[in-house]
């Protein structure tokens, strides 16, 4: 079966994010963030047009800042609508503003997005998914098991003969713990 890793390391496109963020743990919220949305835009597209797409995503959702993106207004909507840049959908851009207030609730509840997912961990990945059902929109099967293996609190990211695999651990991932 092909991996990740099989095709990712000499890749232009895939390389960096390979090496360098793909199952390491993300501590800022933002950041959290940015990989949700960036998961949420990838259904129905290749990873390799959301890694080409990235920049344009950042600059059209105010750097991933909750707090802006969370204000957003019809003005953004028809804004984001609009962008060649990023991924024209509807419900995609509904779901990043709806998702961006809801991570603000779980900032006031827990203190941050990243300790509401480790308050939530360890748990099987069925249960992840019914729980970002029942908290964000936008968020199957597929979106939320990428979101977590992307993000250390799933294994999987990288097979263990992957140089990166053994970086990942020393990054003291949460599904390591």
């Amino acid at each position: 079966m092909s991996s990740y890793c099989d095709y990712a390391p000499d890749h232009p496109v895939h390389a960096t994010y390979h090496d360098t963020e793909y199952g390491f743990p993300i501590l800022d919220d933002d950041g959290l963030f940015e990989r949700l949305i960036l998961e949420i835009n990838q259904a129905g597209l290749s990873w390799e047009t959301i890694l080409r797409k990235r920049p344009h995503f950042t600059r059209a959702y105010s750097q991933f800042s909750i707090k802006k993106v969370a204000a957003y207004g019809e003005a953004d909507r028809a804004r984001l609508l609009g962008d060649a840049g990023i991924i024209r959908n509807r419900l995609k851009v509904n779901a990043a503003i709806h998702n961006a207030q809801c991570i603000l609730k779980l900032q006031t509840e827990f203190g941050s997005f990243k300790a509401w997912l480790d308050h939530h961990h360890p748990r099987p990945k069925a249960d992840w998914v019914k729980l970002f059902k029942n908290t964000f929109k936008f968020t199957g099967g597929e979106i939320v098991g990428e979101f977590l293996m992307s993000t250390g609190y799933l294994p999987g990211a990288h097979r263990p003969t992957c140089p990166v695999h053994a970086q990942t651990l020393a990054a003291n991932p949460p599904w390591n713990r």
